[in-house]
């Protein structure tokens, strides 16, 4: 997925690129010093800490709401950890915002000459739709797709791939086609290969909510309910929907226009074929969160 971005130099209004009084980005607080070429986006922020108490040093610890950022090293590699919250409407602001500290000039709101490529990788957690995969794998997204339309703010122009995904997903989805909130993109082949090592290989459904858009029914009926079959029996090109969590596709299409490689690998929590949760979700947690910073 691509799109095509204002020229170098340019130069970006108050009103567009909204700056604190110490110059930092409106929501995260951070500028370009506090911002690693390896960046973990995390939703809770809580779990924050539990990634940067394995560096060896940490150069910045910034909170603003929901947005927790700490920056330091980890085997000599620098690498930034923020959480985002929940939700593709959050990651739009933090994809944004970590992309303009590190590639716009905050002093003078332009656009920089030469621009930095983040390698982001989120840690997050899932439920899987897939009656084999136990909960405690981990899930690495080879691709996602989201129904939220963000990714349609920006003027996206997807690759064949992502282009045949879409035509399959309304193909084999009749209520999908139409849906003017649909876009499919792929994770970075290169990250993805680093980071996938031992993990299963799958589509990830992002879906903008947690109840009914995920198929859960409290008092009001979800229309999902049934739809989550269809999802489960998808396939393409042998690749099944493995899980559905709430961010990956977000950060998938506004990475990949703004020029990022993304990755997402998310600890499955819950099967919501056999009812299954885990047990112990934490000691998983801590041991996918040091394999990622291993791979870096």
């Amino acid at each position: 997925m691509i799109t095509t971005l204002r020229p170098h130099g340019t130069a970006l209004p108050p009103s567009e690129l909204i700056l604190r009084a110490d110059g930092s980005v409106y929501h995260l607080g951070i500028r370009r010093e506090h911002v690693a070429d390896n960046v973990i986006i995390v939703g809770d922020p809580e779990r924050v800490p539990l990634v940067s108490e394995y560096f060896e040093k940490v150069d910045c610890r910034i909170s603003s709401r929901e947005f927790v950022v700490h920056t330091g090293w980890f085997n000599g590699k620098h690498i930034t950890v923020v959480s985002s919250g929940i939700g593709v409407d959050n990651i739009d602001i933090v994809i944004n915002e970590l992309d303009a500290a590190v590639n716009i000039n905050l002093d003078t709101r332009t656009i920089a000459d030469a621009t930095r490529s983040l390698n982001i990788v989120r840690i997050g957690t899932s439920g899987t739709l897939q009656r084999d995969i136990a909960v405690g794998s981990v899930v690495a997204s080879r691709y996602a797709f989201g129904l939220d339309g963000v990714a349609h703010s920006y003027q996206p122009q997807w690759n064949a791939e992502e282009a045949a995904l879409m035509r399959d997903l309304q193909a084999q989805m009749a209520w999908l086609n139409g849906h003017t909130g649909l876009y499919a993109v792929s994770a970075d082949p290169g990250l993805f290969d680093r980071m996938a090592v031992g993990c299963i290989s799958g589509i990830t459904a992002t879906a903008n909510g947690f109840y009914g858009p995920q198929g859960r029914s409290l008092r009001m009926a979800s229309v999902m309910d049934g739809r989550l079959d269809e999802y489960a029996q998808f396939s393409f090109n042998g690749t099944p929907i493995t899980n559905l969590e709430m961010e990956c596709a977000g950060i998938y299409a506004l990475s990949s226009l703004l020029g990022h490689k993304a990755c997402t690998l998310c600890l499955i929590l819950a099967n919501r074929i056999t009812k299954e949760f885990h047990s112990d979700p934490s000691a998983s947690m801590q041991a996918l969160i040091r394999q990622v910073l291993e791979r870096f």
